[in-house]
């Protein structure tokens, strides 16, 4: 065997036994943090059944108009992500944040994450709640399941206010995953070495560090877990399921959008479209990032409250 030959594939083993030695230390690592930070994680809210398993809700305020709060897809932690929001709701208004299967600190489940059964898993939370008159206001992808919830429950749905939420239609929302790829990631403890490194995104942001840490904790637990990825699977057939539907047309609707979307440039005009296939439909630029709920969280509250009272159904 020719010299340079043999310096190769000993180079080439050194380095797979490298790969090999690290890939069992972020394993082993990943394995030792996940069971040790399940005892750190704190319990809040309260849970329900649904389906015969624990679905966890946060309830803040007592006002006499409730707000139901969806959270965008994969939010770690729902009731803490929208804390800013819900501490300036629920000055005057009761505030619901539910907190679907995997999702915060409910439990996970092999059902599957169509939009009709996520739509009709947080419908039976709020019944056990007995909320039966309410304003849906969702983030991200829940514009997409609220459509279908507005028009299955629409007697108890009185508007819909949208924080840069998802509509049928837009762009590029046929990607299909490498599931199992970031599945086996996890498992090898890479997604939580990449996540440590490229930290909460919360910096300058209205949280504190205990929150901030529950936020980090409950990342690591719930992202991609099987729940997780089977709804990410289903984005491409969920978003397909919806094109072309719509809100009821006798629903008011709000919409929050992010001003300038880079990477949309039609963002604005796809919210416009949708707020005008409704009798009472108002767009509201925002200058930001997608996650508007964390760096606006008291003019999207005032907007709101303002918009509401302008409209007696809402209120009566």
């Amino acid at each position: 065997m020719r010299t340079s030959l043999r310096r190769a594939l000993i180079v080439a083993a050194a380095v797979g036994t490298l790969v090999a030695v690290g890939l069992t230390t972020t394993t082993v690592v990943n394995a030792v943090s996940t069971e040790t930070e399940k005892h750190r994680i704190k319990t809040y809210g309260q849970t329900v059944s649904v389906d015969g398993r624990s679905m966890n809700v946060v309830v803040s305020g007592e006002g006499d108009r409730d707000v139901v709060l969806f959270p965008g897809f994969g939010t770690a932690s729902p009731a803490l992500d929208f804390e800013p929001l819900v501490a300036q709701l629920a000055q005057d208004h009761r505030v619901i944040v539910v907190e679907p299967f995997g999702y915060g600190l409910s439990d996970g489940t092999e059902r599957a994450r169509t939009t009709d059964n996520i739509v009709d898993e947080i419908h039976e939370a709020l019944q056990v709640l007995e909320v039966d008159r309410y304003v849906v206001m969702g983030h991200s992808i829940a514009g997409l399941y609220a459509i279908e919830y507005a028009n299955r429950y629409a007697d108890e749905v009185t508007a819909f206010v949208g924080i840069d939420s998802s509509v049928p239609g837009q762009p590029n929302m046929d990607t299909v995953f490498p599931t199992a790829l970031l599945a086996a990631a996890k498992n090898l403890g890479l997604i939580r070495m990449v996540a440590h490194a490229s930290g909460d995104g919360l910096d300058g942001l209205d949280y504190d560090d205990d929150a901030r840490e529950q936020m980090s904790l409950l990342s690591n637990r719930n992202s991609l877990t099987p729940t997780y990825l089977d709804e990410m699977n289903r984005i491409r057939t969920n978003f397909a399921d919806a094109a072309g539907t719509g809100f009821p047309v006798a629903l008011p609707v709000l919409l929050f959008v992010v001003a300038d979307n880079a990477g949309n440039p039609d963002w604005i005009d796809l919210h416009e479209s949708q707020a005008a296939e409704v009798d009472d439909g108002t767009v509201i630029p925002l200058d930001g990032e997608h996650y508007l709920h964390h760096t606006h969280a008291p003019e999207i509250a005032d907007d709101f409250r303002l918009w509401e009272a302008d409209r007696r159904l809402l209120v009566d």
